[in-house]
């Protein structure tokens, strides 16, 4: 008799085991969506202080060149190359958007935040710049494909005897 309450208590532990993580999942997701809009606003509190007339010009410049790789369809490392294709999201854009932040003077970011926290606002679409940063990947890969067939068939010796 004393068996049959021992098995129930383990049959009750083991389903409150297995919704544990569920749960625990469930929470992680939650709290990566909440990194991820606060993230976003940082990007557009950003896009607000290089459009400040107060921000250092090198700061604007290194502003532009973070949200355009970030808005780039074409990453540095691609990303179906595993755990390091995942890399360059993970660690170079945080570490961009950390030094773009240390270079814009406090007030203008603080400012800048206020302004990105009270709008619904997004940052807005330019399909010119799109369009230019699409156009240099292309010639970049079409470069890097030249010099790898030159590399690979331009070092033929011709060979008179066959005519070629």
């Amino acid at each position: 008799m004393l068996v049959w309450p021992s098995i129930t208590s383990q049959i009750q532990r083991s389903n409150d085991e297995s919704r544990a993580p569920r749960e625990n999942n469930q929470v992680r997701f939650d709290s990566l969506k909440a990194k991820a809009a606060a993230l976003k606003r940082e990007v557009f509190a950003l896009y607000l202080a290089a459009r400040d007339p107060r921000t250092p010009w090198y700061a604007k410049a290194f502003v532009v060149c973070i949200v355009a790789y970030a808005l780039s369809p074409i990453d540095l490392i691609p990303d179906p190359i595993p755990i390091i294709g995942y890399l360059d999201d993970l660690l170079l854009l945080p570490l961009g958007i950390y030094l773009a932040l240390k270079m814009i003077p406090p007030e203008v970011l603080t400012e800048c935040r206020a302004k990105a926290a009270a709008t619904r606002d997004e940052l807005p679409r330019n399909w010119w710049a799109g369009a230019v940063i699409v156009l240099l990947w292309l010639v970049t890969l079409t470069l890097a494909g030249f010099f790898v067939i030159q590399i690979f068939l331009g070092n033929e010796k011709s060979d008179a005897r066959l005519g070629y």
